[in-house]
Formats: C-alpha cells, sequence, structure tokens
C-alpha cells in the first residue's frame, strides 16, 4: 500500500524560508552594489580612454612638423689624439769656465753675438805660462840630448845600464811638463766649443779669474729641444710615435715637424710625468729657448671612418640613439661609438655611409615622427657657419 506525501507547504516551512531569505538578503544587496560599482568604473575608464585618445588625435592634428638640420655621413680620416703643453729648450746649455788662472785681457764678443766652433771669446794673461812651456821645453830638449849620449856611451859599454835608464825617464817626465806647460798656455785663449749664441758674458777686461770661475754661456740653437710630459696612460702609444707636430703660439701658432729625440724610463716624482724629448730644426733662428709649446700627438688614426658631432648622441640609459632621416620621417637607431676626435666621435656600428644624421632638432623629435629638413651639410664644420 503506497502512502500520499502531501506537498503542501506548511506555515512552518513557510516561515523558514522567510527567515533563510532575510539572513541572505545583506550579502545579496553587497553583491549588487559590487556588480553596479564595477560596470561604473569600467564605464568611466573606456570613456576616460576614448577622450584621451580623441585629445592625442587633436594634439597629433595641431603638432607643427619641427625643423631639423641634417649631416650627410661622409667617410674621412678619424683621429685619436692628444695635444698637450710643452716648452722648447736649447740643444746644448754650456757654462766656460776658466781652466787656468790669471787675468783677462781681452774680451771678444758680446752678449747675443753667434759665433762659430773655434771663435775666440775671451783671453787670459799667457806670459806667464808662456814662459813656463819655454823653461819645460828646454829641460825636455836637454834630457834628449843626455839621454843620446848616453846611449852612444853604452853602446860602448862605458856607462851602466841604470844611469841609461835614469835618462829615458828624465826624457818621459820633462816631455810630460812640457806637454802640460803647452795645455796651460793653450787655455789662456778661450774658444766656442761648438757654434751657437752667446747668451752671457761674466767676465771683464782686468778681472782676475780662478780656475772654475764663469766666463760665457753660449747655446746651440740650430736645433731645439721641445721637452712635453706624458702621461701614464699615454705611454705605450707614444712609444710607437716618431714624428710630432709642434705648434708655437708666440709665432702665430705655427706649427714644426719635430722628431723623437728620446722618451724618459722613470717618471718625475712630484708631478708623474715621463719627459719626452723633440728634435725639432730651427736653421733660421726664428723659436727661442723657453717658448711655450703644444704638441699633438697622434695614437692612433682611420683613414675612412664615420664620425658625427658628440652633441648628436642621445644617451638612454646605456645606449646611444641618434636619429636619421628616411623619407620624410625621423628614425631612431642605436649606434655604437667608437673614437673621440675633438668633438666628433666615431660610429663603428649603426650608421652607414650617406645617411642623414639629424644633428639640429634631435632632441625634439620621436621615432617615426614626419620632420621638415631646412637645411642639409657635408661636414660638421657647416654647422656652426
Amino acid at each position: 500500500m503506497v502512502k500520499n506525501i502531501d506537498l503542501i507547504p506548511t506555515p512552518q516551512s513557510n516561515k523558514r524560508r522567510i527567515w533563510r531569505f532575510r539572513r541572505l538578503l545583506p550579502a545579496i544587496l553587497i553583491v549588487f552594489l559590487l556588480v553596479a560599482i564595477g560596470l561604473l568604473f569600467v564605464r568611466i575608464h573606456t570613456k576616460a580612454g576614448i577622450i584621451k585618445e580623441q585629445n592625442q588625435t587633436s594634439i597629433k592634428k595641431d603638432r607643427p612638423v619641427p625643423n631639423v638640420v641634417t649631416l650627410d655621413l661622409i667617410p674621412a680620416t678619424i683621429r685619436d689624439q692628444i695635444d698637450l703643453p710643452g716648452v722648447t729648450e736649447p740643444w746644448v746649455e754650456l757654462q766656460i769656465m776658466a781652466e787656468v788662472a790669471g787675468k783677462v785681457t781681452a774680451k771678444m764678443v758680446k752678449e747675443g753675438a753667434a759665433v762659430r766652433k773655434g771663435d775666440l771669446l775671451a783671453s787670459i794673461d799667457y806670459r806667464d805660462y808662456q814662459n813656463a812651456h819655454r823653461s819645460a821645453k828646454a829641460s825636455y830638449e836637454l834630457a834628449v840630448s843626455d839621454l843620446k849620449r848616453l846611449e852612444k856611451l853604452h853602446q860602448r859599454k862605458v856607462t851602466p845600464q841604470s844611469q841609461l835608464d835614469s835618462a829615458v825617464a828624465r826624457v818621459a817626465t820633462t816631455r810630460a811638463a812640457m806637454n802640460s806647460a803647452a795645455t796651460a798656455l793653450e787655455r789662456c785663449s778661450i774658444k766656442a766649443p761648438f757654434s751657437g749664441v752667446v747668451n752671457r758674458i761674466f767676465v771683464e777686461e782686468g778681472q782676475y779669474l780662478g780656475v772654475g770661475d764663469p766666463i760665457t754661456e753660449i747655446l746651440q740653437m740650430d736645433r731645439l729641444k721641445v721637452r712635453v710630459g706624458i702621461p701614464e696612460s699615454d705611454v705605450d702609444a707614444v712609444r710607437r710615435v716618431d714624428r710630432y707636430k709642434v705648434r708655437i703660439e708666440a709665432l702665430g701658432g705655427r706649427s714644426f715637424q719635430a722628431r723623437k729625440y728620446f722618451l724618459s724610463k722613470t717618471a718625475d716624482p712630484m708631478a708623474r710625468l715621463y719627459n719626452l724629448d723633440l728634435e725639432l730644426d730651427n736653421a733660421g733662428g726664428e723659436i727661442l729657448p723657453d717658448m711655450f709649446a703644444r704638441v699633438e700627438i697622434i695614437k692612433q688614426e682611420i683613414p675612412q671612418g664615420i664620425s658625427i658631432p658628440l652633441y648628436s648622441v642621445i644617451n638612454r640609459n646605456d645606449d646611444h640613439i641618434v636619429y636619421v632621416v628616411e623619407g620624410s620621417q625621423a628614425i631612431a637607431r642605436s649606434v655604437t661609438l667608437g673614437l673621440l676626435d675633438g668633438w666628433q666621435v666615431e660610429v663603428r656600428d649603426g650608421l652607414k655611409p650617406g645617411e642623414q644624421v639629424i644633428v639640429v632638432g634631435h632632441r625634439s623629435v620621436n621615432d617615426g615622427q614626419p620632420v621638415n629638413v631646412v637645411r642639409n651639410v657635408n661636414s660638421p664644420g657647416e654647422i656652426i657657419q
């Protein structure tokens, strides 16, 4: 027998449902509010995006096309060089001293006079030295005569060998004394040891000189030394260079060619620089000692390189950016830089000959932006003209 179940809700079950609904009602309201807020936020964000896009489109339409100046990339020689200060020095600076004592009897030259090797500069009273030389010569001649007589007697076995040996020694002694007297007599005439210029004279006629007193100072100036201090970081490069360009500002900035003469093996203890001496021809004598000079040292040279002005490069983090013109648009290029030549820098990668690089106005453009080329130059020097 099957029992029938009564599906008609009772008052008690209705109360439980109402109670449950009332408990869930706050949660339902919160969910509804969240959904409504989310829909409102999405609508506002979408509207803001539309407005921003419309504003950007309007700005792009109203923004004028920037004017730029471009540089044609033409391969040329690039040099890595340094320009260091130096000073000129005489090739030889010699102070001539008195080698014998005596009174100055003649002063033959004036300061600034050009002299040749062997020219007479001054004379010292030679009379005492002449007498000493004559006496020494007479003693020598007597000793020679005695030696000859004793040799004949010795051959006849009249004189012993010891007497003959003494005579030989006397000849050697008197010869040395005669030669010393002749040297002293010769030193009374002060002569130029090389061709040069008399820079200073320290004596006057009638002045008494002792051995070692200064007489004149002579400079050899037909060639000069240019001394320049080389930093430690550039010593290795200087070793490979033999020719240098020297610019003398005192002569209107004229340039001269110099040759490497000597690079010091030790550094100056104060400046920590290695002295480099250059040989500079000065046959005309126009360059004077102690003139300031600028020495140009080419450390490295690239015959056919591409370079651009350093200011045309934009640094972004570790990347180097330049803008080139393709068609009528500015295109950003990442480049690899190399040697620095003055205010130009070598571009080793990223650019090709014949391209046009923006060198003026490059900081006002963006990648892909249209530009108006108002001027195109073939060399960086034309930019500032």
